[in-house]
């Protein structure tokens, strides 16, 4: 009876994979409709104008437009859309 395993298969390697959290587009860049904008764990950063939220807290855009971060109150920050004609409001 052989007294080593065969080296035909592991018990590890199973892991889940990264998850690539922050900041995926910044103020003043153009972003299409759909496109992530913040990956976050709870709501860091709340959606603004032009902004959706997904069940995981992920902000996306739903226009095509510019991306600008505000403050909501003193200490809250948003992120809104303006598309083209709309001037941003700078922070």
């Amino acid at each position: 009876m052989a007294h080593k395993k065969g080296g035909g298969s592991t018990r590890n390697g199973r892991g889940s994979n990264a998850q690539h959290r922050g900041v995926k587009v910044y103020g003043g860049q153009a972003v299409r409709a759909g496109g992530i904008l913040v990956r976050q764990v709870g709501e860091s950063i709340s959606p603004g104008r032009n902004v959706g939220k997904g069940k995981d807290f992920t902000l996306f855009s739903l226009v095509d437009g510019t991306v600008a971060y505000e403050w909501a109150t003193r200490t809250k920050k948003r992120v809104s859309v303006y598309p083209e004609g709309q001037a941003p409001k700078a922070i």
